[in-house]
């Protein structure tokens, strides 16, 4: 280990100590205010503890946290033994401060992995770019590797729901852990979606890898109306907040689809989000999302409409081109991947007006018999 390696890792290791002494001090002084445990901030500190230092400081800072609220915020106080009816409390506190630390020190991890990349990507481009100067033969190489770019580009899209995810639900469980009792069965269910969606954001980020370096999608076969029923439940409470309606007409029995189901999923659920995105300003008329699957002519036809502002002729397309967005703060790369994805299954995604008012989304997927895996 070099002399650089070992600096980092005992910065990591104070930042821990150091996380966790403020915090504790913060604590002992807000304590007074509140009639229960307020221990909060802990979490805030494991988290920075795991982003800054990685997954061992972030272990340590969990476990002095731990020590320090069981002897000091936890009956009996000034003691490491637990009363019976603190228990629940004490294990759902030291559930969330490891997830908190699983989730520190992956941000840490998917910024190193990010950094590198573009590291690497900084090295790839001044190479080719010497080679350029010296053959005009080399310019559709060095093309394929500019689009490294829309590689990094789209991680960064496609990966944020789902962390942004993850983060709402440990708001979640932090109420729930809040709430006097604490409701320990939601924040057991809040944890495991916890668990899901970091799962997922591992799964979406090898698939658009795989995506990009002209990988065969993993296929396997899945019926498409239980993805949009998944979707619809994951995304109820973001609609009930933004006063939305979500309606759903799925034909029952539909033929199985052989696709990725991961990249699928991320297909419909970018296009659910833009329809919200779409309809959430609008005024005059109901805000609603309808979802659609059927068979046409041997294939299956998935329609997402919205009742937003609509889009003109121009637009319908320009909306697939890489880095062209609509939105004031959006970056124009999910359009572009969901058309990438559709396309390497041998489908077709486009957008047309909806006569209503608003747009449709819509895309195919060739239906193949169940032989086609022999």
């Amino acid at each position: 280990m070099s002399t650089g390696q070992i600096r980092s890792l005992l910065q990591g290791y104070a930042i821990a100590l150091l996380s966790v002494s403020l915090v504790f001090a913060a604590t002992l002084l807000l304590q007074r205010f509140f009639p229960y445990p307020f221990l909060f901030l802990f979490f805030g500190a494991v988290m920075a503890s795991g982003w800054f230092g990685g997954t061992g400081p972030g272990l340590v800072s969990v476990v002095l946290s731990t020590l320090l609220v069981d002897y000091f915020f936890v009956p009996p106080f000034h003691s490491f033994a637990v009363s019976a009816s603190a228990v629940a409390y004490f294990v759902a506190f030291v559930a969330c401060a490891l997830i908190a630390g699983w989730v520190g020190a992956s941000k840490r991890k998917n910024v190193a992995a990010l950094k590198h990349g573009l590291d690497m990507l900084e090295v790839r481009v001044s190479e080719r770019s010497a080679e350029l100067m010296k053959t005009q033969a080399e310019l559709a190489h060095l093309s394929q590797v500019l689009s490294m770019g829309e590689l990094t580009a789209s991680i960064a899209h496609e990966i944020n729901q789902p962390l942004t995810a993850v983060v709402t639900h440990g708001h979640a469980c932090v109420e729930w852990l809040s709430a006097n009792p604490p409701n320990l069965e939601k924040t057991r269910q809040t944890i495991e979606r916890i668990i899901q969606d970091g799962t997922r954001a591992g799964a979406v980020l090898s698939r658009i890898r795989a995506l990009f370096k002209k990988e065969a999608p993993a296929k396997d076969w899945f019926d498409m109306n239980e993805v949009i029923h998944e979707l619809t439940v994951f995304l109820r409470d973001e609609a009930v907040r933004r006063h939305i309606s979500i309606r759903t007409d799925l034909v029952p029995g539909l033929s199985k689809v052989k696709a990725d189901r991961v990249q699928l999923q991320q297909v419909v659920l970018n296009l659910m989000m833009n329809g919200m995105d779409a309809v959430a300003e609008m005024t005059g008329r109901p805000k609603e999302l309808v979802l659609s699957a059927r068979e046409q002519d041997a294939e299956l036809l998935v329609r997402v409409e919205d009742s937003g502002i609509g889009l003109d002729t121009e637009t319908s397309e320009k909306i697939f081109h890489p880095f062209f967005t609509t939105k004031p703060h959006g970056i124009g790369m999910g359009l572009s991947i969901s058309r990438s994805i559709i396309e390497a299954h041998e489908g077709h995604l486009w957008a047309v007006p909806r006569p209503s008012g608003g747009a449709i989304f819509q895309f195919t997927l060739p239906i193949q018999p169940r032989e086609s895996d022999a």
